[in-house]
């Protein structure tokens, strides 16, 4: 305990009246013992799925499975139960208590929970101690640095002990100095019996990840074939949302370029014609397709899909590959 199995993931949400859609069927499965990295361009949903993770956020459709738990369904008194005892969670700001000194951080979590006042305290000095702070125990948050703060989020985050831990960028605001032992720690915990997930843009976790997923991979240093689409009038290319690796050019006819309302509604945003493109923000920056592209309805349309590096090749951006 515990296996994660993520199946069918779909997640929809409202901003600034658009409808975003960070994940559309998304799977994936984690094994005990995994450090898991997710990877990605901000807005891609790292945090989202971290939240899913957690059971803070519920998905609009889709199978989150932690253990023999369906984390989808849990309700009520089991809801808080999976927080509290299955899942830890290591915020980027730390979210320590100001007026509380480190001892007091995880103490107040623990009793919280109900364990008694010795137990709380003997487990928050165990920890601290785990995490190299047996010196600062009853100093409070102003008087740590960075890095000593987030060892302390992380001991509390393990107070109760929960076989997931997820943790929303946790050395971005630490310096190379700082850094080192938190990735340590990090490291350790995931072993037998546990799952340690981790977004964040920090490749000096690379090295130490058992699973790195790419969220919003980029492709701008790709070079493959030329991909030419025949589109039926009204056919979507893409939708709102999706992964995108190519840049289109359009062949005949002309592209609709759409995006869609949280109401249900939408908007057209351009009407791309023969010999002009579209689309190379999301290869080119590892973003996900910011709106939706179809021929329009008059009639059909062709487009051919390139790779950033041949488009810009094309262009004479680049020197052409091989």
């Amino acid at each position: 305990m515990p296996d994660i199995r993520i199946r069918d993931l779909t997640m929809e949400y409202s901003s600034g009246g658009l409808m975003v859609r960070p994940f559309d069927h998304f799977e994936l499965d984690l094994q005990t013992g995994d450090l898991a990295l997710l990877l990605g361009a901000s807005g891609c949903g790292k945090t989202t799925l971290l939240s899913m993770l957690a059971s803070i956020l519920t998905p609009t459709a889709g199978s989150i499975k932690v253990g023999d738990t369906e984390v989808t369904q849990l309700k009520g008194a089991e809801l808080a139960r999976y927080r509290r005892e299955t899942v830890g969670v290591v915020f980027q700001g730390f979210n320590l208590i100001p007026s509380l000194t480190a001892t007091e951080n995880i103490t107040v979590a623990m009793r919280f929970a109900g364990v008694d006042k010795k137990r709380a305290r003997d487990r928050a000095e165990e920890l601290l101690t785990m995490v190299g702070l047996e010196e600062r125990m009853h100093h409070r948050p102003g008087k740590l640095s960075g890095g000593q703060q987030q060892r302390v989020a992380i001991a509390r985050a393990l107070a109760l002990d929960p076989p997931l831990i997820v943790a929303d960028e946790p050395t971005a605001s630490l310096d190379y100095m700082q850094v080192d032992g938190v990735i340590r720690i990090l490291r350790e915990l995931a072993a037998p019996g546990r799952v340690v997930v981790i977004a964040t843009h920090d490749d000096r976790l690379l090295p130490l990840a058992d699973r790195v997923v790419e969220l919003t991979p980029r492709h701008a240093d790709e070079t493959r074939p030329p991909e030419r689409v025949e589109l039926a009038a009204g056919q979507v290319l893409f939708r709102q949302g999706d992964p995108g690796d190519l840049v289109y050019e359009v062949d005949a006819g002309h592209i609709e370029i759409v995006q869609e309302l949280a109401d249900g509604g939408e908007t057209v945003l351009a009407l791309v014609d023969a010999g002009k493109y579209f689309g190379e923000l999301a290869p080119m920056f590892g973003l996900r397709r910011s709106a939706t592209a179809r021929a329009g309805a008059g009639g059909p349309a062709v487009v051919t899909g390139y790779t950033m590096r041949d488009f810009r090749a094309r262009r004479g951006e680049v020197a052409p590959s091989g």
